[in-house]
């Protein structure tokens, strides 16, 4: 007999050798021993959960002869002629390649016939998602009320794709992502019977990285086995393997991003690529890193992540020179990224340049990098350092050098902008040209340019634009203008306000002058003629 892959030779035979899917067996074994089995069932999950495998188990046990603990014995000549794949009364059927109303017909004439052997006829229709919608239908009626003798069992890892009259007739079990713990203990069991030499921490990311399904697992251990015959497997060989790098470049590349270092991250990735490693798994890892910065940084000093206290430290110590904000957009900006690599043809040109962008590239309205700057540079200086340094965001640096320049506007200043205010509004193209056409330029007594909405739903799109709003008006009026975006309603208490802190004057008195009168309003809200 030739060579059976790991996940094949060790499939589940009975229940408990189901790993992490508690939830259900209980359920299935409480159904058989009360004698309250559906008629229907459908398991949903992702791969590698044991879907399959748990039918199978349940198919057999329905018509074993001799259960022993609610599972099946294994002995009898019914479970027998099932494990040796020649069993009548369980028929498989794989709904990707059999999707037809022809083929349902022929399940529709089969199960008038009863079990020639058995209590029960048991139909397992693996990837059900995949019938056509004329297949549905067709299974509909006989999916409601098929014979005493026959049971449906539904595999499925896209239940949303099959219709909710099919839904509604099934008993629904929803398997759950098998824990890296739970697949690396049962792995270790597994290679201690077989006599094969592994690591723990190399069991444990081949359980990280199979990401809950243990078929994943039992696919990447076999491949190290095969490749290492007759050798201890460490973490380097699998990660040698599997196209991945270690720890450590993980805390390099962040340090490097964090300094806004691109040489170094340039380096990095050349150093990756030199040694054959596989850049979307990279990059994957690296997001699994930063989201363990982040959970670090906001964890107390107990270990709260699935890893070594060591490395838990060293999370914390490198989380405390990153703000959780930064993280959270360095973890969506690497996403955007792994969504780019699955498009590109050049996965290299794809990583370095998003790397390159976050290092230089900066939105105007985004002060998140802005921050981690101005917390990087505070820190040299503070470390008394006399080594320059140099930063490639020079163009923020100077940038603000230059609005600190810049004369402010005074009152005069601001009459002339409210005069002109389509000229500035004319600087703008569609959509921001709404925003502008839809507040008034106003002023009080004191140093700013009012924008006063209309409505409050243009005051946040107004704060996206107030940079590009006061670099038009320094380059039409050459003063640097302070710019309040306010409500109707705001813009009115704070003109009360105002008005009442003015001193109090008899208007009905004849002798009040018009100096007198313009007096008792704030200063540009009325105009004295002769």
């Amino acid at each position: 007999m030739g060579y059976t892959a790991l996940y094949r030779r060790l499939r589940p035979k009975n229940f408990d050798q189901v790993i992490g899917q508690e939830h259900i067996i209980k359920t299935l074994k409480n159904q058989v021993e009360s004698d309250r089995i559906s008629h229907a069932y459908l398991f949903c999950g992702t791969r590698g959960t044991g879907k399959t495998s748990t039918a199978k188990i349940m198919a057999k046990l329905l018509n074993c002869k001799n259960p022993i603990d609610n599972s099946p014995c294994d002995k009898c000549d019914m479970c027998i002629s099932f494990n040796e794949n020649r069993s009548l009364n369980i028929i498989e059927i794989d709904a990707a390649s059999n999707n037809s109303v022809d083929d349902v017909r022929e399940i529709r004439e089969e199960v008038k016939y009863p079990p020639t052997d058995g209590r029960f006829k048991i139909y397992i229709i693996d990837e059900v998602h995949m019938l056509s919608i004329g297949a549905f239908n067709a299974l509909l009626k006989t999916l409601e009320e098929p014979p005493s003798y026959v049971i449906f069992i539904l595999a499925t890892t896209d239940p949303h794709k099959i219709p909710v009259t099919i839904l509604s007739r099934c008993q629904r079990f929803d398997f759950k992502r098998i824990s890296s713990k739970e697949i690396a203990d049962t792995m270790k069991k597994y290679m201690q019977n077989d006599n094969v030499e592994i690591d723990d921490d190399a069991l444990d990311y081949i359980a990280k990285v199979s990401d809950g399904a243990m078929r994943d697992a039992l696919s990447i251990l076999d491949q190290c086995i095969s490749f290492y015959y007759n050798e201890k497997i460490s973490l380097d060989k699998v990660l040698e393997l599997i196209g991945a790098v270690d720890d450590e470049i993980f805390f390099r590349f962040i340090d490097a991003i964090v300094k806004f270092s691109t040489i170094d991250i340039l380096d990095m990735i050349d150093e990756i690529i030199q040694n054959g490693r596989d850049i979307a798994q990279f990059v994957s890892d690296l997001i699994e890193h930063i989201r363990n910065l982040l959970v670090a940084s906001i964890s107390t000093n107990n270990n709260s992540l699935n890893i070594s206290n060591s490395k838990f430290e060293r999370l914390k110590k490198q989380a405390e020179n990153i703000e959780p904000q930064r993280l959270i957009k360095l973890i969506e900006n690497f996403s955007t990224i792994q969504n780019n690599l699955k498009y590109s043809f050049d996965e290299r040109i794809v990583l370095e340049t998003g790397c390159i962008k976050q290092c230089i590239a900066m939105p105007s309205e985004d002060i998140t990098d802005i921050k981690q700057k101005i917390s990087f540079l505070e820190k040299k200086l503070e470390e008394n350092s006399t080594k320059t340094v140099y930063i490639e965001k020079n163009n923020i640096v100077q940038e603000i050098e230059e609005t600190k320049d810049r004369e402010l506007a005074i009152l005069d200043d601001i009459k002339v902008a409210i005069e002109n205010f389509d000229m500035l509004k004319n600087k703008f193209t569609m959509p921001e040209r709404v925003f502008l056409d839809n507040c008034k330029p106003k002023n009080l007594e004191d140093r700013f340019l009012y924008l006063v909405c209309s409505t409050d739903a243009f005051i946040p799109r107004l704060e996206n634009i107030k940079a590009e709003i006061t670099d038009a008006l320094f380059e039409l009026f050459n003063k640097q203008y302070e710019i309040k975006i306010i409500s109707e309603n705001k813009y009115k208490e704070e003109y009360k306000k105002v008005v009442n802190s003015q001193p109090k004057i008899n208007i009905k008195e004849k002798n009040n002058t018009m100096e007198d009168i313009a007096n008792y309003f704030p200063e540009g809200i009325v105009d004295i003629e002769y």
